[in-house]
């Protein structure tokens, strides 16, 4: 290198600044987007307890296409008035298990129509 006379400049450093910025941007960004705990929470008991059944059978199987009462394909409302046959009290336990693919959305639905009927004790079973 030839020497000119002239002083040499000091490098200067990167400022760090813009970017500690855009991190910040960023969090910010990802915890004002993001969903923080669950919207709604479904109060299904799930069997395993042991506890006593007692009465008629009352098991509800979902499937893709219909619903079954005790094996028995019948539709929504006829599943309904059935289960109103069988038990002794709304506090009867009512036994729905989702069969053959059936969607959760789908299980879901004949629980909120169960439960608008008036049946409280659903269990949720495999």
């Amino acid at each position: 290198m030839i020497d000119l006379g002239l002083p040499q400049r000091s490098r200067r450093k990167p400022s760090l600044t813009p970017m500690i910025d855009v991190v910040f941007l960023l969090l910010v960004f990802f915890m004002l987007a993001s969903r923080f705990g669950t919207d709604n929470v479904i109060p299904f008991p799930l069997a395993g307890g042991g506890g006593a059944y007692t009465g008629a059978p009352r098991l509800v199987d979902v499937t893709p296409t219909e619903v079954r009462l005790n094996n028995t394909p019948m539709s929504l409302p006829d599943v309904i008035s059935g289960l109103n046959d069988l038990m002794e009290s709304t506090t009867d336990t009512v036994i729905l298990r989702g069969r053959d693919d059936a969607t959760l959305q789908h299980v879901i639905s004949i629980n909120g129509a169960l439960a608008t009927a008036g049946f409280n004790n659903i269990v949720l079973i495999e």
